[in-house]
């Protein structure tokens, strides 16, 4: 993938009305890039069809657009992608919900009747074959699906920790009251929590649902910090006009209650957001955060890059560097190259000139552009403001 700034990957066709939504991005140490999107037969939800994927190197030529063939179930959509790399194994694991055709998201909240399947397909050389799907719903999540109105899990990718257990993010809607048998929309919360694999992707648990505020898609990083061993961040859309942040000290089978981060904006409704954490030095024993947003609170607009070299607190996140300027969306982040190496990222993000659902696009940046706007933006709050002369 050109390091030569934004390059379309996926574009919308205006004639049959094609749309790509909702990118994941993978990347491989063996230097290869994965970059999943649901083909939609319009922009809806709903119209959902399956998932595709390109592949590609930090620089050189892209694979042509492939269907994920075998991520799919009879009678359903294929949705939500959210990839995770396992070391050892060097196995991807590509999770995603089947949801039964022509059922809404929200017809599954008004009814609490769930229509959602947890599944995944993998594959051991980087993508360029996968395993026939695996339906995790009965063996993962059990009994609490009568709870569940509906859940996905991501969107975006996942991680492996440090300890080796896999982890992908999730959110359900979570039903803690009905009458007359039928959910009550009020007491119907969105709430996220994660699913994991101690085995190598064997065998699959969840963990508790993360309380104290409505959360919905999310992502997680793990952080080191000197004051503590690793920890799990979480980082979760709400419908509240700021971010949710949630720390867990055993691997994301809990998490403490949700702050909100005053810093990181929602525009109206949320929208989802990616965040991967580095190390900033070699032999640095703290990670930093990366998080991509949205930047405008009144809508889905101009696609910024956040800081944050404290991430147990959300006080410290620092004035987005600006990624795309125009109408945005989703988006997820990648670390491709970490110290010694000079910093570098990828993100792959929903954009377009009048929309943002146009086109998902993929593009290049070092933590050298990040360091330049700081520098910038101290220089000019620096000199001396101008004195107004009264007439």
């Amino acid at each position: 993938m050109s390091a030569s700034g934004k390059v379309t990957l996926f574009h919308q066709d205006q004639q049959s009305g094609v749309t790509y939504r909702v990118p994941a991005l993978l990347y491989i140490p063996t230097d290869t890039l994965l970059a999943f999107a649901e083909k939609r037969s319009s922009a809806r939800d709903e119209d959902a069809e399956y998932l595709v994927l390109r592949q590609g190197r930090k620089t050189g030529t892209l694979v042509e657009v492939i269907p994920c063939a075998l991520a799919v179930l009879p009678g359903h959509r294929t949705m939500s992608p959210c990839p995770v790399y396992e070391r050892k194994s060097q196995t991807v694991f590509l999770f995603f919900i089947c949801v039964r055709k022509h059922v809404t998201e929200q017809w599954q909240i008004w009814t609490g009747q769930n229509a959602a399947r947890l599944c995944y397909v993998r594959s051991k050389d980087a993508g360029q074959t996968w395993s026939s799907l695996t339906d995790l719903t009965e063996q993962v999540i059990g009994e609490d699906l009568k709870d569940w109105a509906t859940f996905a899990v991501g969107p975006g990718h996942g991680v492996q920790l440090s300890s080796g257990r896999l982890v992908i993010p999730a959110y359900t809607y979570h039903i803690t009251a009905r009458c007359c048998h039928l959910p009550l929309p009020c007491w119907t919360l969105p709430q996220s929590l994660v699913f994991y694999s101690d085995n190598g992707g064997r065998h699959w648990h969840k963990g508790e649902l993360i309380k104290g505020m409505k959360t919905g898609e999310c992502q997680v990083a793990e952080v080191v910090c000197q004051a503590c061993g690793p920890m799990l961040y979480c980082n979760a859309r709400t419908p509240c006009q700021s971010r949710a942040a949630a720390l867990s000290t055993d691997q994301g089978l809990t998490f403490e209650s949700p702050s909100s981060c005053e810093q990181l904006c929602e525009p109206p409704h949320g929208c989802q957001g990616s965040v991967v954490s580095f190390t900033p030095t070699t032999g640095s024993t703290m990670s930093w955060l990366l998080y991509s947003h949205p930047m405008d609170k009144r809508k889905r607009v101009d696609l910024g890059i956040y800081l944050n070299q404290s991430p147990l607190n959300e006080a410290k996140w620092e004035h987005p560097w600006l990624l795309y300027k125009g109408p945005c969306s989703y988006s997820d982040l990648a670390v491709l190259q970490e110290a010694p190496a000079p910093l570098l990222f990828g993100c792959l993000f929903e954009c377009g000139v009048n929309y943002a659902c146009e086109e998902i696009a993929f593009q290049l940046f070092c933590f050298e552009d990040l360091q330049k706007d700081r520098v910038s933006r101290r220089s000019l709050e620096k000199q001396p403001k101008p004195k107004l002369k009264c007439n």
